[in-house]
């Protein structure tokens, strides 16, 4: 399984960015994936997360209200639609996923497939 993740970037307090991380194994259709970040000198930290059968989406409650976060099966891939970026969103922002789903979504050490990170700067 590789996780390859896309659509950071620089972007004005205020404005949008869209995340996507595609899964070129197809080995998620039956698990769980996810979005955590990490600022500097921050701990990483959940923020989205969702089951590959639909049932089931999770935020943080920093991000409620502003992400949403999807998967299309067909494609492999998962999204994050970030609204209303704050810049305490900037961070690292790396997708994750499992084969199978877990209760613990929140923690990274669930997850056992890892893409790259992908930037997200948010200016005020």
């Amino acid at each position: 399984v590789q996780l390859q993740a896309s659509g950071g970037g620089l972007v004005q307090a205020g404005g949008s960015l869209t995340l996507s991380c595609t899964d070129s194994g197809g080995a998620l259709s039956q698990g769980g994936y996810a979005w955590f970040r990490q600022a500097p000198g921050k701990e990483r930290e959940f923020v989205a997360g969702g089951r590959w059968n639909g049932a089931s989406t999770w935020y943080a409650d920093s991000v409620k209200g502003r992400f949403t976060i999807s998967r299309d099966r067909a494609k492999n891939t998962i999204y994050l639609q970030m609204n209303n970026l704050k810049p305490e969103d900037t961070a690292g922002y790396v997708c994750v996923g499992r084969s199978t789903y877990h209760v613990h979504y929140y923690s990274p050490a669930v997850y056992n497939y890892w893409g790259q990170g992908t930037q997200v700067t948010v200016s005020s």
